[in-house]
């Protein structure tokens, strides 16, 4: 199991981005957290599979329908795996 911790930038913040990539986390096997930070940012971590990692990171540049994604910056995290995914 490998982790990544990815910071999301663009209109991410109240169009429901992080319960999306709840959702999409936990269709795909994943545990982590998504939380918004005060910079306007949204802080993924993302704990699983490589593979389904690579299917989230690709979907966290497009997002919900109202997101307007402009940057995803991910980066190994040595985070212990936490038991599901959730918002912060």
């Amino acid at each position: 199991m490998s982790c990544l911790r990815c910071l999301v930038a663009g209109k991410v913040q109240g169009v429901w981005f992080r319960a999306s990539t709840q959702h999409q986390a936990v269709a795909l096997g994943l545990c982590g957290y998504a939380r918004n930070l005060p910079d306007g940012r949204v802080e993924v971590l993302a704990c699983g599979e490589t593979a389904a990692l690579r299917q989230l990171q690709d979907w966290l540049w497009q997002g919900p329908p109202a997101a307007e994604v402009s940057d995803v910056q991910c980066v190994p995290a040595a985070d212990e795996p936490p038991p599901s995914f959730v918002t912060r």
